[in-house]
């Protein structure tokens, strides 16, 4: 899976996008975005305000049960504020 970041959570990840290996019992949103936290620190501190995150599949906004696939790119955009 394509995982790219954007704003201030491609900052605090240190990179703006990474592939990883989707475990075979991550099957939505909700599950992956549970999942990463446990996976090492850095997650654990980026996603402290996932709640605010906008998640797109493939281009496509998605919700916590949007399923997702090994194959899939997902997009990670928290709110932007602008002035």
């Amino acid at each position: 899976m394509k995982l790219k970041y954007f704003a201030w959570l491609r900052d605090s990840l240190g990179c703006d996008s990474e592939t990883i290996v989707l475990p075979k019992e991550i099957r939505n949103v909700g599950m992956l975005l549970d999942w990463l936290p446990t996976q090492d620190e850095r997650f654990r501190k980026a996603f402290e305000y996932i709640d605010v995150v906008l998640v797109s599949v493939n281009s496509h906004y998605a919700e916590r049960e949007y399923p997702v696939h090994d194959e899939d790119e997902v997009l990670l955009t928290p709110p932007i504020a602008g002035g």
